[in-house]
């Protein structure tokens, strides 16, 4: 009886500790093939350079081929570009709803080394899943530049 209750309650205990429905519909949602087709600055009208994700130039990014895996949250990425190293980047990733009413979700990117555990990846990158859709999805991060947020925007087309 005592096997059973604790059995019970540790089910009761991951159920609640889950990703939510709309969490999970999301995450489907981003499974497979992705192509990053624009990198943007919107409020900004001088040259910027920017370093994505402590990797590349925002150049390399643009065209970028991405793969999500939802049952495991991994996934990879090849930039694309000449001068830019397209060896296979691995990453994990999750989402979470910031608010149900507005659909708004937080979206983390965790970019890891071949052979390395995430679990022990420390650092990654928080982004604002701007708009998601079959076909389409919206990242925004903020950063800070010059002691004021700079909006960079990234935006993908499903790959078919």
């Amino acid at each position: 009886m005592k096997k059973t209750i604790l059995l019970l309650l540790v089910a009761i205990v991951a159920v609640s500790c889950g990703t939510t429905k709309i969490e999970r519909q999301a995450e489907r949602t981003f499974k497979g093939d992705w192509t990053l087709t624009k990198v943007s600055y919107p409020n900004n009208s001088g040259f910027v350079d920017v370093t994505l994700f402590q990797d590349a130039a925002t150049k390399c990014f643009s065209n970028s081929s991405w793969n999500f895996v939802s049952n495991n949250n991994k996934g990879n990425y090849m930039l694309n570009g000449s001068g830019c190293d397209t060896s296979m980047r691995s990453f994990v990733w999750s989402v979470q709803e910031i608010d149900q009413t507005t659909g708004l979700y937080n979206f983390t990117l965790k970019v890891v080394d071949e052979g390395e555990n995430a679990r022990k990846v420390d650092t990654g990158y928080r982004l604002k899943l701007a708009s998601l859709s079959e076909n389409n999805m919206t990242w925004e991060q903020t950063v800070s530049y010059e002691g004021k947020p700079f909006l960079i925007r990234m935006d993908f087309i499903k790959s078919y």
